[in-house]
C-alpha cells in the first residue's frame, strides 16, 4: 500500500495565514482593552453605588431602632406606621444592596479574568511587531 503524498504549504498559503492570524490578534487586542475599559468604569459606579446602599442601610437602621424604641415607649397609631415605614424601607434597600452586590462580584471577576488576557493579547501584538520591524531591516 503505498503512501499519501504530504503537500508542501505554498508562500501564498503560510502569508495568509499568518495575515489572518494578525489580524485576529489585532481583533482581540482591541476587544480587551474595549472589554477592560468598560468594565473598570462599571466596576467604579457599581463600588459607589454599593457604597451608597451601604451608608442609607446603616441610617434606616438607626432609624429602626429610634422608632421601635418610640413605639414601644408610645404604642399610638403614628408610632407603629412610622416603625412599619421605616421596616419596609429597611427590606427594599437590603434587597437592593444584596443585588448590587452580587452584580459587582460578577463584574470584579470578569475584570480579573480579562485583565490577563488582554495583557498577553497586547503582548502578542507588540512583540510580532517587534520582530517584523527586525525582519524588515535584516532584509529576511
Amino acid at each position: 500500500m503505498a503512501k499519501a503524498r504530504k503537500s508542501v504549504a505554498s508562500s501564498d498559503f503560510v502569508e495568509k495565514n499568518l495575515a489572518a492570524a494578525l489580524e485576529k490578534i489585532a481583533v482581540a487586542t482591541a476587544a480587551g482593552h474595549k472589554a477592560v475599559t468598560s468594565r473598570s468604569r462599571d466596576g467604579k459606579k457599581l463600588a459607589v453605588a454599593v457604597k451608597r446602599l451601604a451608608k442609607r442601610r446603616a441610617a434606616l437602621v438607626k432609624r429602626k431602632k429610634v422608632a421601635s424604641r418610640r413605639a414601644r415607649k408610645a404604642g399610638s397609631g403614628e408610632t407603629r406606621r412610622a416603625l412599619r415605614q421605616v421596616i419596609k424601607e429597611l427590606a427594599t434597600t437590603s434587597k437592593a444592596l444584596t443585588k448590587a452586590k452580587a452584580v459587582r462580584a460578577a463584574n470584579a471577576g470578569e475584570l480579573a479574568a480579562l485583565k490577563p488576557a488582554q495583557r498577553r493579547a497586547s503582548g502578542y501584538s507588540k512583540a510580532i511587531a517587534q520582530i517584523d520591524r527586525s525582519l524588515r531591516r535584516g532584509g529576511s
